[in-house]
């Protein structure tokens, strides 16, 4: 596969990845660190890692707007409930 495809693969599946954490409203960022040990502030950092090593000012509050589809702090009043204790057990013990 020539580099370009390959690119151009990589980005559908962040774009399809980007939609489904859209659509999945339900899941919280702290079940995804727990499960998979990234979420989607993860990506917002990498992106704006990523857009910096590539020459383009996109800091981390622009590429949260970007992964979120709207400003954190919207998405977070909608969407974002408070971690149980279990979640944050986990997450602690995830840590170590």
């Amino acid at each position: 596969m020539d580099k370009n495809t390959q690119t151009q693969i990589e980005a559908a599946v962040f774009r399809q990845l980007i939609k489904h954490f859209a659509e999945r409203t339900d899941v919280q960022n702290i079940d995804l660190m727990n499960l998979s040990g990234f979420c989607r502030n993860c990506l917002s950092k990498w992106y704006s890692a990523s857009a910096q090593e590539h020459g383009q000012e996109i800091d981390y509050e622009q590429a949260r707007e970007i992964v979120y589809g709207m400003p954190y702090s919207e998405w977070k009043a909608k969407y974002q409930l408070e971690a149980t204790k279990e979640q944050l057990d986990t997450f602690n013990s995830n840590k170590e």
